[in-house]
């Protein structure tokens, strides 16, 4: 009984700490996503091209990402970001030295992350829709940009879902390795208050609840829009 007591809120406990380290974890998470889901935007872009060079740079690209251990990744971002922008500050004859915010280096380590493999699941969905759709809207008398923006995408983004909701949890998940650059997520801050308290699995225990109960609320918004989804295409 003593020991839960360090998971109170509280001068006594660590509970608002580990709840903080919950919410910074969902936003890194957050960040990353928007980010994530440009980069693979645009790499499923060029992976669609007809010209070849545009292709093979997507796929080099993707074959690097899968190719390199995510925590290398974030490492990477997080001492390479400084180093190109304050190399390009001196190029540009400026003294000032920068210093890159944690929370943005793991949001853009993550992000890439999420891009790569987003990308493949972005280019599945548009390949995916029916030929026969696309030649039914054209027929209707909608140009190239109207079957694009108002019939391939609003398909393609169904059934994208369950794939990038899946990368999702992963992300979620992943937001543990910004632990590394000493990002105070939800990890980081359990491994703390564990070395504070001297009871490491005690923290390590509600973190790992924290990350369940994350996970289940991110599952059943995946059930909801998916229900919604199917509805609206079902019309």
């Amino acid at each position: 009984m003593e020991s839960l007591e360090k998971l109170a809120f509280g001068a006594t406990g660590w509970g608002d700490d580990l709840l903080l380290g919950a919410i910074m974890t969902v936003i890194l998470a957050l960040g990353a996503l928007l980010i994530g889901l440009l980069i693979a935007a645009l790499l499923a872009f060029l992976k669609l091209q007809p010209i070849k060079p545009l292709r093979g740079i997507a796929h080099g690209i993707t074959l690097l990402f899968r190719g390199t251990p995510e925590f290398l990744i974030i490492l990477v971002v997080f001492f390479g970001l400084d180093l190109f922008i304050n190399a390009l500050l001196n190029a540009l004859g400026s003294e000032l030295t920068i210093s890159t915010p944690k929370f943005w280096a793991g949001a853009l380590g993550l992000g890439l992350i999420f891009g790569v493999y987003a990308s493949e699941v972005f280019k599945g969905a548009y390949l995916n829709v029916s030929s026969g759709i696309l030649e039914a809207s054209r027929a209707l008398g909608l140009n190239t940009w109207q079957t694009l923006s108002q019939v391939h995408v609003p398909l393609m983004w169904r059934f994208a879902l369950p794939g990038l909701m899946n990368l999702w949890l992963v992300l979620l998940k992943d937001t543990s390795l910004v632990a590394v650059i000493a990002f105070d997520e939800l990890l980081r801050t359990a491994k703390v208050a564990g070395e504070t308290e001297r009871e490491p699995f005690l923290f390590f225990l509600a973190a790992a609840a924290l990350y369940l109960l994350m996970t289940y609320v991110s599952d059943r918004g995946r059930q909801i829009i998916e229900a919604k989804t199917a509805i609206v295409g079902n019309h």
